[in-house]
């Protein structure tokens, strides 16, 4: 689990980094088109990002199964849950 959740923060930092890039960008008024690529790409690295999330979250499911039949659905019926939202 360290090794998903150091990716998970290297990934967030990442886009940190790029917003800060498209801040940077707006200041120095660039042009609009290369504004708009730069938070595409962010919006972007957050989808799959989010993807990685509950892909995680389903795995951790099946990994550790509750003992507890209805908590283990409730478990699925969270993680399906976000899969629609995304």
């Amino acid at each position: 689990m360290e090794k998903k959740k150091k990716d998970v923060i290297n990934r967030l930092k990442r886009a940190e980094g790029q917003l800060r890039g498209i801040q940077k960008m707006i200041e120095e008024e660039k042009e609009c088109i290369d504004i708009v690529t730069q938070l595409v790409a962010v919006r972007s690295s957050i989808n799959s990002l989010t993807g990685l999330v509950i892909a995680n979250k389903i795995q951790s499911c099946f990994e550790n199964p509750s003992a507890n039949p209805k908590e283990q659905e409730e478990r699925l019926k969270e993680a399906i849950k976000m899969i629609v939202k995304k």
